[in-house]
């Protein structure tokens, strides 16, 4: 199988350990900073499946670019999302193929699903305060992650008195209006990726936690939507792949 890696940073590089250790595949297109000029369709085209991890303000146009070439794309930039409805209507006009995530790790996904099931039992417990902590290294750009919101979001669906969430310093979920979740995004060096939601009240605490031990468990994740994506056309998250 081959492989276009477009954003060739540090999970790009990982992402390419992954690939090389099956001997079968490989990546026939690296695209980074210093060879822009070779992230043509023509070179698209050389691949099964392009693996996308840049910015978020070079995102879209990335995946329209894969639309174009007729290969699917795995994305896992972040924060882009707000033109997400815009990028689906142009997959269908394209019979394009896009698998987007704001996490591929496997683990993080079960703690999705432990966090669903969890608010829809908490949401008939008011008793409870929500909150969550997020850490990553120093060179993520967007705060609260990707994974963050989402974890937020979940506890929003489910948890009728939560409305909204609200990012904060070291603030106290308690000085928040009730119906707000507190999420404290912190960055320091060398941190693969923390995040650990709290339900507290006056008698005890309940916390889930998922702590990243390195940028591998993405990059297996990336690599193996990739490979499930051969053949398919439309839209697909992680809840597709692991059938949960």
């Amino acid at each position: 199988m081959k492989f276009a890696l477009i954003g060739y940073g540090k999970m790009g590089n990982t992402i390419e350990t992954v690939i090389q250790e099956q001997h079968t595949d490989e990546v026939v297109l690296k695209i980074s900073e210093d060879n822009k000029e070779e992230f043509t369709i023509e070179n698209l085209k050389k691949a099964d499946v392009a693996i996308e991890f840049t910015q978020p303000e070079a995102a879209v146009e990335n995946i329209f670019k894969c639309f174009e070439a007729g290969i699917p794309v795995v994305v896992g930039t972040t924060a882009w999302l707000h033109r997400l409805e815009e990028v689906k209507q142009r997959c269908s006009e394209m019979n394009g193929s896009l698998f987007y995530s704001p996490n591929y790790s496997i683990g993080v996904n079960l703690f999705w699903e432990v966090n669903r099931r969890l608010a829809e039992l908490m949401n008939t417990q008011p008793q409870y305060r929500v909150s969550m902590e997020e850490i990553h290294h120093t060179e993520k750009k967007d705060a609260p992650s990707g994974t963050a919101v989402k974890t937020a979001e979940i506890v929003i669906a489910e948890v009728e008195r939560i409305n909204q969430w609200e990012l904060g310093a070291d603030a106290k979920a308690e000085t928040l209006p009730a119906d707000s979740l507190l999420i404290v995004a912190k960055r320091l060096p060398g941190v693969p990726g923390t995040h650990t939601l709290t339900y507290n009240s006056s008698v005890d605490l309940i916390e889930i936690k998922h702590e990243a031990k390195s940028r591998r468990g993405f990059a297996e994740g990336a690599v193996m939507a990739a490979r499930w994506m051969v053949g398919k056309k439309g839209v697909f998250e992680m809840k597709d792949m692991l059938a949960i």
